[in-house]
């Protein structure tokens, strides 16, 4: 199942992080998140699951992001949640898309 996570979602410029301050725009993370054409990368995501039937999947940002945060960066699966975890500029910001 695949329920769209658009609704709610802020742009990067509009979060703040938890200890105060924004992240930077000229961080390259931050720049991609803005090439990355999401609604098309959604076009072609959801159909691949049942509208109905399942666990709901996980957003077309964390799969794609976590799939490409690995590969950019030559990581294993392990060291890829790790950075996602630690790294604010990788993170979806919880609360935002966190499903």
């Amino acid at each position: 199942m695949y329920r769209r996570h658009n609704n709610g979602q802020i742009s990067i410029k509009e979060f703040h992080l938890p200890f105060g301050g924004t992240l930077d725009p000229e961080n390259r993370w931050v720049q991609l998140e803005g090439l990355i054409p999401w609604d098309e990368l959604e076009e072609t995501y959801a159909p691949q699951f049942s509208a109905t039937i399942g666990a709901p999947a996980k957003s077309v940002r964390i799969a794609f992001g976590a799939l490409y945060i690995k590969q950019k960066l030559r990581l294993t699966d392990e060291e890829t949640v790790h950075q996602i975890i630690e790294n604010a500029y990788v993170r979806v910001p919880r609360g935002i898309d966190s499903s």
